[in-house]
């Protein structure tokens, strides 16, 4: 089965024609969905801003940062639900879309970024949990965070 298949699938689903054909459905899973992403967004700020010694410097990193991901997970998983509903109502034409694929790359981006934090510096956190701002390559992600970020809106 070819992507166009698949797209075609997704959008003929029971599911999608139900948000399709409601007045409410659509807007109030975009309404959720926006909510989600400032959440998201918002939590991730919070953190990066840690991490450059620009916000909660006398709190340790590891504790701030324990705090506030899990409203960032949770916030994530209601954006990646809502966002997936409505994909499901246009799959072809969002799946074409320059924005939307820039949308979803800035994403894994910010994703992989995360991922060699956690990796790197997070494990090392201990050496600089209560430091005002967390080392270079920290200070260097946190950046690169907020860059994606900032253009995924």
């Amino acid at each position: 089965m070819d992507i166009a298949a698949i797209l075609q699938w997704i959008e003929g689903s029971r599911l999608a024609g139900t948000i399709r054909d409601s007045l409410l459905l659509f807007p109030l899973l975009e309404s959720i969905h926006v909510i989600g992403l400032a959440l998201v967004f918002g939590t991730i700020a919070i953190i990066d801003l840690r991490l450059l010694g620009a916000a909660s410097t006398e709190r340790p990193f590891r504790r701030m940062a324990t705090d506030i991901m899990k409203w960032t997970w949770g916030a994530f998983a209601l954006t990646a639900i809502t966002g997936s509903l409505m994909f499901t109502t246009n799959a072809s034409v969002y799946y074409h879309n320059f924005y939307f694929r820039t949308k979803m790359l800035l994403l894994v981006l910010a994703g992989i970024n995360m991922l060699v934090f956690e990796l790197t510096l997070g494990r090392a956190v201990h050496g600089w949990d209560t430091a005002r701002s967390a080392p270079k390559a920290g200070r260097a992600a946190a950046v690169l965070s907020i860059v994606t970020g900032s253009a995924n809106r």
